[in-house]
C-alpha cells in the first residue's frame, strides 16, 4: 500500500454490531499501512475496552473521538442532520471538513450518511448529484458501477457525470488505458431504452471519455467493460439482484454436497475449487462503497459487514483519500466542459 500519509474518520457506532465489528476491522489494516492514522469516532465508554490489547505501535497511530449520539440505521436523513449534531457518523464528516482526516467511512444508515456529507461537506464544482458506486466482481476481475442507490431517477447530464467520476474512481487500466464506459440498457439497438437513457448515450458519443456504447444488465460481469453507469434505482435493483443470486447460489450448492455420502465425498474432492472460487468472488473483498462527487472521500460500508469486509472498505477509503479522488473528478469534469 502507498505510504502517502493519509487520516481515516471512522463512525465505529454505525452497523448492525458497532464497535465489535467497525474497531478490530479497522485496526487490521494498520499492518500493512503504516502512513495511516485513525480516528475512532464514537462512545469511548464502548471504543477503549476494545484497544486495551492494541500493540504499542498500533495504538499510536489511533485516536478516539467522543460522540454521544448514533444514528439510528431506519433514522430519517433529516432527523439526522438536524437532532444528532454529535452523533458519531456527523462527527466522523466533520474530522472531514476541518481537515483533521482525508476521509470518513461508515457502516451505519445509508441515507442518513449521504444527507449529512451532502450538508457537511458539499459537492465538488460542477457536480450536480452525489452517486453511490461501488466494485462488482466479474470473470476477469473487477468492474465499477454506479448509481446504486441514491438517485432514484437521473438527466441525461447526470449520467455522463456519473461516468466520468465512475472512469476516476475505476482508474487507469493495467496496460495504461483509460477505463471503458458502458451504459446500462435493455439493448444494444440505437432504439432501445428510454428517452433519458438515449439522450445520456447521445452526450457520451461525443465525450472525451472511453464509451463503448450499451451493455446489458448480464454484460456486467464478463469485465467487457470498466464502468457501468446507470441510475440510482436501476443500479439498486441490479446490486440487490447480485446479492440475493449469490446468497442462493451458495446455499444451493452447500445443501447438495451433503444430500448423501457420496456427495459429502464429492464435495471433499472438490474443497480446493470451491475454495478458490469463494476466495475469488468472497462478496467480502468487494465491500465499501464510494459517495463519488462529494467534495470530500467518504465510503459506505455494509451495515451487515464482519470485520474482514469492514477492514476492506476501509482499504477503500484510504486509496481513495491517497489519491485525492474529489480533485481528480473535478478536473475530470472540467476537460469534459467544451
Amino acid at each position: 500500500m502507498s505510504a502517502t500519509p493519509v487520516t481515516i474518520a471512522v463512525d465505529v457506532m454505525g452497523g448492525d454490531v458497532g464497535p465489535a465489528i467497525t474497531i478490530p476491522g479497522a485496526l487490521s489494516v494498520l499492518s500493512d499501512a503504516r502512513a495511516v492514522r485513525l480516528i475512532l469516532v464514537g462512545q469511548s465508554a464502548r471504543i477503549n475496552p476494545l484497544l486495551v490489547a492494541c500493540p504499542p505501535s498500533v495504538r499510536a497511530r489511533v485516536e478516539v473521538l467522543e460522540a454521544s449520539e448514533v444514528v439510528a440505521m431506519d433514522e430519517s436523513p433529516r432527523d439526522a442532520i438536524r437532532r444528532k449534531k454529535d452523533s458519531s457518523l456527523r462527527r466522523a464528516l466533520d474530522c472531514v471538513a476541518n481537515g483533521q482526516a482525508q476521509a470518513c467511512i461508515s457502516a451505519g444508515n445509508t441515507g442518513a450518511l449521504m444527507g449529512c456529507a451532502h450538508f457537511v461537506l458539499g459537492t465538488v464544482p460542477g457536480v450536480e448529484r452525489a452517486a453511490i458506486v461501488a466494485g462488482v466482481p466479474t470473470l476477469i476481475g473487477r468492474t465499477v458501477m454506479l448509481d446504486l442507490g441514491a438517485n432514484a431517477t437521473a438527466t441525461p447530464t447526470q449520467l455522463c457525470q456519473f461516468a466520468t467520476m465512475g472512469s476516476v474512481v475505476a482508474g487507469v487500466r493495467a496496460d495504461g488505458s483509460a477505463p471503458r464506459v458502458g451504459l446500462l440498457n435493455i439493448g444494444h439497438e440505437e432504439i432501445k431504452g428510454t428517452v433519458t437513457v438515449k439522450a445520456a448515450h447521445a452526450l457520451l458519443q461525443v465525450s472525451a471519455l472511453t464509451y463503448v456504447g450499451y451493455v446489458e444488465a448480464d454484460e456486467i460481469f464478463t469485465g467487457a467493460v470498466d464502468v457501468v453507469v446507470t441510475d440510482g434505482f436501476s443500479g439498486n435493483v441490479a446490486l440487490k439482484s447480485m446479492e440475493g443470486l449469490a446468497r442462493m447460489i451458495g446455499q444451493g450448492i452447500r445443501e447438495e454436497f451433503t444430500l448423501s455420502l457420496s456427495r459429502k465425498l464429492a464435495a471433499w474432492f472438490a474443497r480446493p475449487a470451491l475454495l478458490g472460487l469463494k476466495e475469488r468472488w468472497d462478496p467480502r473483498r468487494y465491500n465499501g462503497a464510494s459517495m463519488a462527487g462529494l467534495a470530500g472521500v467518504v465510503v459506505k460500508s455494509h451495515g451487515g459487514a464482519d470485520s474482514l469486509a469492514f477492514g476492506y472498505a476501509v482499504r477503500r477509503a484510504i486509496a481513495e483519500a491517497q489519491s485525492n479522488v474529489p480533485t481528480q473528478i473535478a478536473k475530470a469534469l472540467q476537460s469534459q466542459v467544451p
